[in-house]
């Protein structure tokens, strides 16, 4: 009788023995834990005009080298080339005569079309930028790999809510809405994403904040309107 407490006490303690070293084996072969992203390198190509060249503001603080910071921001990608094919004045014909030059041979993984408006400031007939415009779209879409999903139509802003426009402010809206209705046709049509930043340029009648010291181009803030309206549907393409 005085030998049984001593056996169960010898029994228990071995039991625990045994649970302990079970638990210290299990934490030491757990796999270490890697919350490091990996980081996907891309590049961008933006064709355009002044508001993609930035036009009155700082080179970074352009859309195209916005839309580069933002991607950067989180390490989720690395823009290790950023092309903009752009200028000051360009219509459909005067980018395309460009890309001419150019002769593109890199593949991107976005690409962005901002072009118009001085189709319509230069009253050039909308069936030429109809002709013009689809060629330019397809031009992009060779670009990105021929993957429309690659590639991204931005509408084209309303000047009309500038300084500069707003003694025709009614009279450009109502054109501008004309040239976007034929890009948006066309770019469903090719079956390319249509981005609408329209409204957001509209905003700058309300905001003087919103335009550039020139009185006619976007500012900085606005370009960042631009981008985080873009922002989520980019992020996807690149992802896919």
């Amino acid at each position: 009788m005085i030998h049984k407490p001593i056996l169960i006490g010898s029994v228990f303690l071995m039991l625990m023995l045994f649970l302990f070293a079970c638990k210290g084996s299990s934490e030491t072969t757990m796999p270490p834990q890697n919350d490091t992203k990996e980081t996907k390198n891309i590049k961008i190509l933006a064709l355009g005009d002044s508001y993609t060249k930035g036009e009155s503001v700082a080179q970074k603080s352009s859309f195209p080298y916005q839309l580069k910071a933002k991607l950067e921001s989180d390490n989720s990608f690395k823009v290790t080339q950023l092309k903009v094919v752009a200028e000051t004045g360009w219509s459909t014909s005067n980018l395309s005569s460009a890309l001419n030059v150019e002769q593109i041979k890199d593949t991107f993984d976005l690409v962005t079309l901002l072009i118009g408006v001085n189709n319509q400031f230069r009253k050039i007939p909308i069936q030429d930028f109809e002709t013009e415009f689809l060629d330019l779209l397809q031009r992009a879409i060779g670009y990105a790999g021929n993957d429309k999903s690659k590639v991204v139509v931005l509408s084209i802003p309303d000047y009309g809510a500038t300084p500069f426009g707003a003694g025709s402010a009614a009279l450009i809206g109502k054109d501008i809405d004309r040239y976007n209705s034929v890009k948006k046709s066309i770019a469903n049509l090719v079956g390319v994403t249509y981005i609408n930043i329209t409204p957001i340029s509209r905003k700058g009648a309300e905001d003087n904040s919103l335009v550039a010291s020139d009185g006619l181009h976007p500012s900085a803030k606005m370009y960042t309107l631009w981008v985080e309206e873009m922002l989520q549907e980019v992020r996807q393409k690149l992802n896919n």
